[in-house]
């Protein structure tokens, strides 16, 4: 009697064990996903909305494309840089309209003295790419071209584009082009949109940003 009462412990133990094995692994697979790794997985991508005289523009930006790239152009949005109206001064038809010195003289230099490395070339500057201007190795600061045309010949000039444009892209063709080139950068950055204004009324701008 005593040896059957032995048995019969030992297989409600058995039993229980068993269950609590199978209700743990249950809950295992059944539990909600972690979220840290939902937001790992998602921060590849942001967007950029720019507000613009002529409308507004959506940027799909890709962080593998050029990591240092990317997370400056996101500071430059968070910091709301884009804001107090930063000028599209130099516009090429079929080639790129450039943009990126702030209209305030003394924001203009603190951020040109922060300059950022070089991220190696993983994307191509084709029409509708966002990327950094540079006046050599490792010298992007807050400038930018958005590419009007096939521009991959700048891809082996070490020109790393963030992303491409996915939305209003329409309004790239209807900012002022008549300029080109006319534009003194040295002049903006010391005058800032006082400049700009002065001697380019028509010129557009843009005049905000935001994450979307």
């Amino acid at each position: 009697a005593v040896a059957m009462a032995k048995d019969a412990l030992t297989v409600r133990t058995l039993v229980l064990v068993v269950g609590a094995v199978l209700l743990l692994f249950y809950m295992l697979n059944s539990r909600q996903p972690d979220l840290e790794a939902i937001v790992e997985k998602n921060t590849n991508e942001f967007r950029v909305e720019f507000s613009t005289t002529k409308g507004l523009m959506v940027f799909a930006v890709h962080r593998d494309w050029a990591p240092l790239g990317t997370a400056r152009l996101e500071e430059m949005v968070r910091s709301k840089f884009f804001d107090d109206g930063i000028g599209f001064f130099r516009c090429v038809r079929n080639f790129v309209v450039q943009f990126g010195i702030h209209g305030d003289p003394e924001q203009s230099k603190l951020w040109r003295e922060k300059p950022i490395r070089d991220d190696p070339v993983k994307g191509s500057n084709k029409k509708g790419t966002i990327t950094f201007a540079s006046a050599g190795p490792n010298t992007r600061t807050t400038q930018l071209f958005i590419n009007l045309g096939d521009n991959s010949q700048l891809d082996k000039m070490g020109f790393s584009p963030l992303g491409q444009c996915v939305a209003g892209c329409h309004v790239l063709d209807q900012l002022y082009m008549e300029y080109a080139e006319m534009p003194k950068q040295g002049e903006i950055q010391s005058e800032g949109n006082k400049y700009l204004k002065g001697h380019f009324e028509k010129l557009d701008y843009i005049t905000s940003a935001k994450l979307v």
